[in-house]
């Protein structure tokens, strides 16, 4: 289900110390009947493992592949243009607590490179010549009527 943003901009996420610049484009949420916050590092797991282009729909695909040809013919996505020579990596900025925790492993399913990767809260980055962008993961805990 699609949120308002505030309902991510008003939590106390260690990702707004590091991203003034970025603006919050969607925030979703998804309910985890069963599971709970300690449950957070298995859901990155599975996401890793079972996420990625081949798993979606035929026009999804369609449209990563035209973009990613697009991409190509036009050099968006050269690595000059990405993570850490075109723009920093977010992790350049995480004060030492951060930049000591675990990153998350890379995944061969998902085009964004990890940056930092806690109990109940994970980002990843992506960059090319037209995006530098974020994905952020969070754990709350839903309303006792399993309202978000």
């Amino acid at each position: 289900m699609r949120l308002q943003k505030t309902a991510h901009t008003s939590l106390p996420w260690r990702i707004h110390a590091l991203t003034s610049d970025f603006a919050v484009e969607d925030v979703w949420s998804f309910h985890t009947p069963g599971a709970g916050p300690d449950d957070f590092p298995a859901m990155l797991a599975a996401m890793r493992a079972g996420g990625g282009l081949a798993t979606q729909t035929g026009p999804a695909r369609f449209l990563f592949a035209l973009r990613w040809k697009i991409g190509a013919r036009l050099g968006w996505d050269k690595p000059s243009a990405g993570i850490g020579h075109r723009v920093a990596s977010l992790h350049d900025r995480l004060p030492g607590d951060l930049r000591d925790a675990p990153r998350g492993p890379d995944s061969p399913n998902l085009p964004l490179t990890p940056v930092y990767e806690l109990d109940t809260e994970a980002a990843r980055e992506l960059a090319n010549k037209t995006v530098h962008t974020v994905m952020h993961l969070g754990w709350v805990r839903g309303g006792a009527n399993g309202d978000p």
